[in-house]
């Protein structure tokens, strides 16, 4: 035993820390890869998994930061941010989801979507309150719960329902502990947007159980067709139950940059504020104003949107062709699709796991699996690709190796 074996906080396991020997879907994923490349050398991966963004940041957005980052005023902390940054989001949000807010009293900058998440469960959560979680999804508000004593209930995300959470399957004993339901539209990883009428009935719900509503809306301005960006907050009343979690790392391709937002409501963005004032110190100043200068040009959305909703069409195309039932989404850079049941003459997948090792260790085709709700893969189109010329290669390639496996479905 060493000095720290009964030292580690419960929350992580006690005791018990580091002796797991249960391996995380992507180091899974990530192990497989490595022995592909082994195995086949010859074979280039196509990697359908990442999930982040394939450009860097615009040009004009890095040389604003260096221009910034030479000025001896930015220097200093950031500690909440600084007020060009909320008022050039408070724009932000009006012209592209038509949501006015106070710039001071409803929006503080993060240091990323995944670091406000993290903390908005230090604002609110006490032991045994309950967070309603949508699964598949997005795991850190949960996990940060778990952390602080609260408890889970899962909403499972079903085809048949749009891949929207029934707020009338949850048991009234477990609403009655409910403080926290955790959203996020567009969604990750199944690519479902939501509606007015779901946003709508969602501030019903938490209005009539007393639950705070967390939009976590990273994917929010990258939708396709006739989908416009949406708000949560947009919706009437909304502002009293909940709060709306923004990030440049999608929409803007700064992922790396770590910067994001929280708006609402007055009352949960001082809450917020005052966790972040004793957890960081704030984003650089210099990253802040060249953030700025994204939040105002949003045509860099449209060119990476629009790359996007090319490549899916691709996606979707090359699918259909080899027997997956899909169509297109309606946000995110993602397709979510039922995984094949087997090969023709050959193996059985029980899990969509077992499929997703297969196709990368036999085809260096890499997708991410989830298993939680039925057995579904998960395509990104954030591979990388030069031009257009290369996106057709790389999906044309993708299709020509799964076209082998003859895939019952």
């Amino acid at each position: 035993m060493t000095f720290f074996n009964d030292k580690i906080a419960n929350r992580l396991g006690g005791t018990s820390f580091g002796q797991t020997t249960e391996i995380y879907k992507f180091e899974i994923i990530k192990r497989a890869k490595a022995r592909a490349k082994k195995k086949h050398p010859e074979l280039e991966l196509i990697d359908m998994g990442v999930g982040e963004p394939d450009w860097m940041a615009d040009m004009q957005v890095v040389l604003k930061l260096c221009e910034e980052a030479k000025k001896i005023e930015n220097r200093w902390y950031a500690d909440n941010g600084i007020v060009e940054f909320q008022e050039a989001a408070a724009r932000y949000l009006s012209k592209i989801y038509h949501v006015d807010l106070n710039p001071i009293e409803n929006i503080v900058h993060g240091i990323g979507s995944k670091s406000i998440l993290a903390m908005l469960p230090i604002c609110f959560i006490n032991p045994g309150d309950i967070v309603l979680t949508t699964i598949p999804g997005y795991p850190v508000v949960a996990t940060y719960a778990r952390y602080l004593g609260g408890e889970i209930f899962n909403l499972p995300l079903y085809e048949h329902n749009q891949f929207l959470p029934d707020f009338k399957k949850i048991p009234n004993e477990i609403l009655k502990k409910s403080k926290l339901l955790y959203i996020n539209y567009p969604n990750n990883p199944t690519g479902a947007i939501a509606t007015k009428e779901f946003f709508e009935e969602t501030v019903e719900f938490a209005l009539k159980n007393n639950i705070i509503v967390i939009n976590d809306a990273a994917y929010g301005a990258l939708t396709y067709g006739n989908n416009k960006p949406l708000s949560f907050l947009s919706i009437e009343g909304a502002l009293e139950v909940g709060v709306e979690v923004h990030s440049l790392s999608k929409a803007f391709n700064m992922t790396g940059w770590r910067i994001g937002f929280l708006a609402g409501g007055e009352l949960p963005i001082r809450a917020y504020a005052t966790v972040k004032d004793n957890t960081d110190s704030g984003q650089f100043r210099a990253i802040q104003k060249a953030a700025i200068y994204a939040l105002e040009h949003p045509e860099i959305t449209e060119k990476t949107r629009a790359k996007y909703s090319r490549r899916l069409d691709l996606l979707v195309s090359a699918l259909k062709e080899i027997g997956f039932d899909i169509k297109k989404p309606g946000g995110s850079f993602f397709c979510y699709v039922k995984s094949p049941k087997g090969i023709q003459n050959g193996m059985i997948f029980s899990t969509a796991t077992q499929f997703s090792e297969y196709l990368i260790e036999n085809y260096l085709i890499s997708t991410v699996p989830w298993d939680e709700t039925g057995h579904y893969l998960r395509f990104s189109v954030t591979f990388e690709a030069q031009n257009e010329d290369d996106e057709i290669k790389v999906i044309s390639e993708m299709k020509k190796r799964l076209k082998k496996l003859d895939l019952i479905f």
